[in-house]
């Protein structure tokens, strides 16, 4: 990301990121009025008592990033499927951790699990729920998050959910329910596509809403990058523990890196043009990460979008090492174009010259907040459309078929959940070969 290296000056045009959030969410339908639901957490006090799902690298960055974002907020419970993990997650939360020049401070008072709130095993988000917290993040392989955010709206409980959000149609159209679900409850929810709640972003794309850049007629995104981490099976392992352990590498567990990865810059075109794309067509393959350990996904994907007002984005990403990386987003209008992380040419030009912040801390910032004041955020549906964009492009170019997202938002029968949720056998799919794998 860019610094600010422009004017300090403050445009007398911009509005706040939460205001802008919240005209957002009553524009889209987000019921915001107060209820009891709103309120009830914590036995009515101003505190927020949190249990962490998932205790991988982002799982407790999102803590901290919680608990960084507000006061009164603190971490009570933690689970994983693997205890180790788990562990591993509470000692890095009490002791903090270094990522390279990153050095993460210990959370203090604001950690209060204890043993017994320390949960593992597939139920282990059950625990969580039912721990006596208020909110939970669910940060586990993007598989597992229809079923856990089906449990936590049921049980009442406020949610920040990491992208993406599901890896097959089934899943998109269970987060949705969900997503209904918790405008009745008056529950908030947030996701992790960071990038919605930095106002730089949010500056920017709403000058190009205004007319800024004209009408849209086309758009790229990329997210161009190297390999990434991969664990060395133990012998005592069992495929399905394989498999989770190494999730990026399985189409059924991460959606593939278009899914997992990819969505934020799609988010972002949907966010520009207003709602999902109509139809695409993608290509994709396997050309550096051919080893069997590599799972069954791709390196490369390139796909073009189709939008209801016909515009064309051309999408693009791929995970090799020794390759030029990109990872932006670019729009093109009949009066100029724009970078929607700071800039836009032609006839408005403007550079965001206001405040830099961490989306990372401010999506979690804006959802107690919007807690508190007893307006809960709700953007349950809106990542669902994100991760059903990038699903469909995945499927598009496993498959070489165009197709349409209403299609696959209401006729896909495409469901990648394993037989059982269980240690031992699980085969997979083999690699997708574009016009012998079959479309479901």
């Amino acid at each position: 990301m860019k610094k600010n290296g422009r004017k300090n000056g403050k445009d007398s045009r911009e509005i706040s990121r939460r205001d802008f959030l919240r005209a957002a969410a009553a524009a889209s339908g987000t019921i915001l009025l107060a209820s009891p639901a709103s309120f009830a957490y914590a036995a009515g006090s101003d505190r927020i008592r949190v249990g962490l799902i998932g205790c991988g690298g982002r799982g407790t960055g999102a803590a901290r990033d919680c608990v960084k974002s507000a006061k009164g907020v603190e971490i009570r419970a933690l689970g994983d499927l693997f205890e180790d993990r788990a562990t591993e997650g509470l000692r890095k939360l009490k002791d903090g951790e270094s990522w390279g020049d990153e050095k993460h401070a210990p959370l203090g008072d604001a950690l209060k699990v204890t043993k017994d709130r320390c949960f593992s095993g597939f139920d282990a988000y059950k625990k969580v729920i039912k721990s006596g917290v208020d909110m939970v993040i669910l940060a586990t392989p993007p598989h597992f998050r229809p079923e856990h955010l089906d449990a936590a709206v049921k049980a009442g409980k406020h949610v920040f959910m990491e992208k993406p959000v599901a890896v097959d149609p089934a899943g998109v159209r269970s987060i949705i329910a969900s997503s209904e679900l918790a405008e009745k409850k008056r529950l908030g929810m947030v996701a992790g596509t960071q990038r919605r709640h930095q106002p730089n972003y949010i500056e920017v794309i709403r000058r190009i809403q205004e007319g800024a850049i004209g009408e849209i007629v086309a758009g790229q995104c990329y997210w161009n990058m190297g390999e990434l981490w991969y664990v060395d099976p133990r012998p005592e392992w069992s495929q399905m523990e394989v498999q989770i352990r190494n999730w990026l590498y399985y189409t059924w567990l991460s959606g593939d890196h278009i899914v997992e990865q990819h969505v934020h810059n799609l988010d972002i075109m949907n966010w520009v043009l207003g709602g999902p794309p109509v139809k695409c067509m993608g290509v994709g393959g396997r050309q550096t990460r051919t080893d069997p350990k590599y799972g069954n996904i791709f390196d490369h994907f390139a796909v073009e979008y189709e939008y209801a007002n016909g515009a064309r984005v051309m999408s693009m990403c791929r995970q090799a090492n020794k390759t030029t990386g990109r990872v932006s987003e670019r729009v093109i209008g009949t009066k100029g174009s724009a970078d929607p992380n700071w800039s836009i040419w032609g006839e408005n030009k403007y550079d965001y010259s206001g405040k830099w912040v961490s989306g990372y801390v401010e999506e979690h910032a804006d959802l107690i907040e919007s807690i508190r004041k007893g307006s809960p955020l709700n953007e349950g549906k809106r990542i669902a459309e994100s991760t059903l964009t990038a699903i469909i492009g995945r499927m598009s170019a496993y498959t070489g078929r165009e197709l349409k997202y209403e299609w696959a938002l209401k006729e896909s029968k495409l469901d990648l959940a394993p037989p059982a949720y269980k240690f031992g056998d699980n085969p997979v799919d083999p690699v997708a070969v574009p016009g012998q794998t079959e479309l479901v």
